[in-house]
């Protein structure tokens, strides 16, 4: 330990060193005053010719900075001491020789509005030299633009995160975990368990992991990226939606099934900025997230359900101001990773929110050849959403409330279709919904309650997600729920959803959903797997071919369905 206290002595006469010879200019003055200074305070006689000692001035800002670090150096000395560790004494000198490598930049040599003492510690150069000495104007702070969509708190918006911060977020990379955890129960009482017609509930009477994500934002020199992982129901179930891996080789399905969002881009300090992104993003079409922690609800309407939760392909988000964003796209097709004919998809989103309490969302999609092995059959969308804050007390038992509605109109013409009803043309094919969800805040915000519900007409099925009846998927089809033209479905729906959130990042939610069409179409009883394979072995709980004709199996499908549910829901 004594060699401790050796380093520190010589620590310590080091700096008083050092502050001495940068205080010694402006101490000792010459007695005739003819200095360049103020003139000397009044001092003892002193012969003629000899220098005499004026007050001692005040610190400087580095002289300031440099008796501090020695307190914590005396400190970190010390702690060491006590525990009897042993000491990394060079790298305390270290730290102590080298000031301006972590003093603040007003307190650095060489700085301007530092004094020119000549015991500069370290080198620097001649042009820092020239910019300490003489008078100098600072110069004026460049304004800086505004973030966008950084004036107000939109976490209130329904398909926006609540969360307001981010634990251990660097200038680097912002992470971000997530965690949907839930349990559903059906009052069809599906024997197999399976829940059909959701894009986000798929098994009845049983805990389930939905999805486990895992990633976050990478920035650096304006070069940005992101990544976020889906492990869990929905690395099957969002794969199997989407028809294009059934055009050509490589197993697209299971090339991309584990994450939810990868893409990388280049951030422009244009306008409000410029961000060009590639990859898969999320569309954001039926305004709920994808994640259902963003949203008000955790089953939405068909509106939403229905319609892409993610693009394959380009994007260009342009902020003209802080309140707009104009979002170009080009992309593959229709929540898919590749094309499904020779013609990839084209759209835009506009984004505006002139206040706190308004947000109005559009989004439009067009020309795409979405049909698998269909070529001429193009596909146009239009969803619209406005979502309004009509209520803001923070202090009252209702502290906020909100409404969000949204209309989808779409139709798709070619190939044997058409946009404007049965013609020569072909029959009609098109989509109108709509949805409306209120919703309340309680104790500053602390739970929340949300009523809501919605309805389609799809004369054509052609967005109608398709029943996994015995395996099937959106590429293999079947003919126990058919999706041709002229084949109507019409359904509604409503809910009800209470939310507890004890913390930012973990909302507790229950739920009741009540859900109705026109055609049998949700799991009965008797379910949709069949439990025998006359004809074919049993792989993967699928008789032969996934969704064909099983000899003596016939679907339990039903009308209606009601169920409730209970999940946690975690994003940090």
């Amino acid at each position: 330990m004594g060699a401790f206290r050796r380093k520190r002595g010589l620590i310590g006469l080091a700096l008083a060193g050092f502050l001495y010879s940068t205080a010694a200019p402006a101490v000792v003055r010459a007695a005739d005053g003819k200095d360049g200074d103020t003139p000397p305070a009044k001092t003892e006689t002193a012969k003629p010719g000899a220098a005499r000692v004026d007050a001692p001035a005040p610190l400087t800002e580095r002289e300031r900075w440099m008796l501090d670090r020695m307190e914590q150096l005396e400190k970190r000395v010390a702690e060491l001491e006590a525990k009897g560790q042993p000491a990394a004494s060079s790298s305390i000198e270290s730290v102590a020789s080298q000031p301006s490598a972590v003093a603040p930049a007003s307190a650095q040599p060489g700085v301007a509005g530092t004094a020119a003492s000549g015991a500069v510690a370290n080198p620097v150069s001649p042009a820092s030299v020239s910019a300490a000495v003489g008078p100098q104007e600072k110069a004026a702070p460049k304004p800086t633009k505004a973030e966008p969509f950084a004036f107000a708190d939109f976490t209130w918006l329904n398909g926006n995160a609540r969360t307001k911060d981010t634990p251990y977020a660097t200038s680097f990379f912002t992470p971000e975990i997530r965690a949907d955890v839930d349990y559903n129960y059906s009052f069809n009482h599906p024997k197999d368990d399976t829940i059909s017609g959701s894009s986000e509930v798929f098994r009845s009477n049983e805990v389930h992991v939905t999805q486990l994500g895992v990633g976050g934002d990478f920035h650096y020199d304006n070069v940005r990226a992101r990544l976020m992982t889906q492990f869990g129901l929905y690395s099957q179930t969002t794969a199997r939606n989407d028809a294009s891996p059934a055009r050509g080789q490589w197993n697209l399905d299971n090339a991309y099934r584990y994450v939810s969002e990868a893409y990388g881009g280049y951030h422009f300090n244009a306008l409000h900025g410029i961000n060009v992104d590639a990859g898969i993003f999320m569309s954001y079409v039926g305004l709920f997230s994808y994640y259902q922690f963003d949203n008000w609800a955790y089953q939405p309407s068909y509106v939403s359900s229905n319609t892409p939760w993610f693009f394959t392909g380009v994007r260009v988000q342009i902020f003209p101001t802080e309140h707009l964003k104009i979002e170009p796209w080009f992309v593959n097709g229709w929540q898919t990773y590749g094309r499904f004919n020779n013609r990839p998809g084209v759209g835009f989103q506009i984004l505006w929110r002139p206040t706190g309490w308004l947000s109005i969302l559009g989004n439009q999609y067009m020309l795409g050849e979405d049909a698998l092995n269909t070529p001429g059959r193009i596909r146009y969308h239009i969803d619209d959403s406005i979502e309004v804050k009509y209520l803001d007390t923070p202090d009252n038992f209702v502290s906020k409330a909100a409404f969000s509605l949204t209309g989808d109109v779409g139709c798709e013409h070619g190939g044997g279709v058409s946009c404007y009803g049965n013609s020569v043309k072909g029959p009609k094919q098109s989509f109108v919904g709509f949805m409306l969800y209120n919703r309340l805040w309680f104790d500053h915000d602390r739970y929340g309650l949300t009523l809501g519900g919605g309805r389609i007409n799809n004369p054509g099925r052609y967005l109608v997600l398709l029943p996994p009846i015995n395996g099937a998927t959106a590429a293999s089809s079947t003919p126990y729920f058919t999706e041709s033209p002229g084949d109507p479905f019409k359904a509604w729906d409503g809910s009800v959803t209470f939310d507890w959130m004890p913390s930012q990042y973990i909302t507790f939610r229950s739920e009741f959903d009540h859900r109705a069409a026109n055609v049998p179409y949700f799991s009965g009883p008797g379910g949709v797997t069949p439990t025998n394979c006359p004809t074919a072995p049993l792989v993967e709980n699928i008789c032969g071919t996934p969704g064909a004709l099983v000899p003596g199996f016939t679907p339990d499908l039903k009308k209606i369905e009601n169920r409730i549910g209970l999940s946690i829901l975690v994003k940090f």
